[in-house]
């Protein structure tokens, strides 16, 4: 009975499949399927995906914009605008005869340009601004990179401390901070000098000296930021890659050389940029700690030149193609930096 019942089955199931496969009156015999396609397969519908702009719309692609545009509306008032107007003052004649309305304001096209480009002045402001830049740069990652080593090495209690310390020094004004190295370094008053034993030796009268007891400052409030970012990378490091290293008797400045520098390669990028931007628009520590840079501009940047031409002496369209000046190559480094992040989140 079994066998009668399993051929019959057969014999159904082979009549339903002969039923299926014989072509109906009038028809053409349909096309075998591609790898066999069993009947009452369940078929699923193929999708196709839409163009990225199409998704963008339909997904709510513009939500975001909607919630950033007040914050874009405020940032083009208080950016667009002023760097328009900026450009626009560059390429007049504008000086205290026009602001005081005794003269009408004449355009000179690239005349303020042409007389910056042919000014010695600047060209030997701008180098000290780029050496004066990369001193400071090069400075402060070492100092970070190396208190972010240290914060690894230390226990809980010391740790807490230098990073309080550090975030405190990170927090104080600009202004407060010089006049506090002011008198650090002061030639009658100044600790520094009683305990190195100069007498009433002056640091601001020298160029290099004075340039070098800014660069004490400018390093001073800037390396806690790369401190604390090169730590986090650091603590995102697998300890088991660090072990390794040392059980192969690698010294610590052969594990930062060659396993933690190549790793936090991306972090030491972006801090670096940054810390290029903010190092080569220094204005306050310049101006405060030099009285207005230096002994007969002795230890101008590219900012206080601009403050000296546009304020001092009353040259506001040469100020302003100074300040162009700056603005295309912060420019050029933010394009730079710009970039270097987009690689970075295409790495991720």
């Amino acid at each position: 009975m079994n066998d009668r019942t399993e051929s019959g089955g057969a014999d159904v199931a082979g009549s339903v499949s002969v039923a299926d496969s014989a072509p109906a009156a009038g028809r053409p015999p349909a096309k075998p399927k591609a790898g066999g396609a069993r009947v009452g397969r369940d078929r699923r519908p193929v999708t196709r995906r839409p163009a990225p702009g199409r998704s963008a719309l339909r997904s709510g692609g513009w939500t975001p914009w909607l919630y950033l545009a007040p914050a874009l509306v405020v940032l083009g008032g208080l950016l667009v605008y002023p760097i328009y107007q900026l450009g626009l003052i560059s390429f007049f004649e504008y000086t205290q005869a026009q602001v005081s309305g005794g003269a009408p304001t004449t355009f000179q096209g690239f005349a303020n340009y042409a007389e910056l480009f042919g000014d010695p002045q600047f060209w030997q402001v701008l180098l000290a601004t780029v050496l004066f830049a990369a001193a400071c740069v090069v400075s402060t990652l070492a100092v970070g990179c190396a208190l972010a080593v240290l914060l690894t090495r230390v226990r809980a209690v010391p740790r807490l401390a230098l990073m309080l310390a550090a975030l405190g020094a990170w927090a104080t004004p600009a202004v407060t901070g010089s006049t506090v190295w002011l008198f650090l370094f002061d030639p009658d008053f100044g600790p520094v000098n009683r305990m190195l034993g100069l007498g009433d030796h002056s640091w601001t009268y020298g160029r290099i000296s004075a340039f070098f007891l800014v660069l004490l400052e400018v390093v001073w409030c800037s390396f806690p930021f790369v401190m604390v970012t090169v730590y986090a990378g650091i603590r995102a490091v697998p300890a088991e890659v660090l072990e390794a290293a040392a059980l192969d008797g690698a010294s610590q400045w052969r594990i930062w050389r060659s396993v933690l520098a190549p790793m936090l390669r991306p972090i030491l990028v972006v801090v670096t940029i940054q810390s290029v931007i903010w190092d080569f628009k220094v204005f306050t520590q310049i101006y405060v700690m030099t009285n207005g840079g230096g002994i007969a501009g002795q230890n101008m940047v590219l900012n206080v030149y601009a403050y000296q031409q546009a304020f001092a002496s009353s040259q506001y369209s040469l100020g302003s193609a100074i300040g162009v000046v700056m603005l295309l190559i912060l420019l050029a480094v933010t394009l730079v930096y710009l970039r270097l992040l987009r690689r970075q989140g295409e790495e991720l």
